[in-house]
């Protein structure tokens, strides 16, 4: 799913920021996701919570992506393509 039908039906916050080398990828899932865990696989950034799960796949051209998730707020890094 893309960034903008991943945050259509669940009301999460997302902005993506594009930067010279890297873009960045923000999705609030609020204070009550500060459980979460996320991993990225085969260009998927995958996000369980409690019983849910979240995919969203990474942009074309992404070379390396750094994910975190810290107060609610799912952080992916991008390198972009040299």
């Amino acid at each position: 799913m893309t960034l903008d039908q991943f945050t259509r039906g669940d009301e999460q916050i997302a902005r993506r920021y594009e930067y010279e080398d890297e873009s960045v990828l923000a999705v609030d899932f609020g204070t009550a996701s500060t459980d979460a865990d996320v991993d990225v696989v085969d260009g998927t950034v995958i996000v369980v919570d409690d019983d849910d799960q979240y995919e969203l796949e990474l942009p074309d051209g992404a070379v390396d992506a750094n994910t975190f998730i810290r107060n609610g707020v799912l952080t992916v890094e991008l390198e972009d393509d040299q």
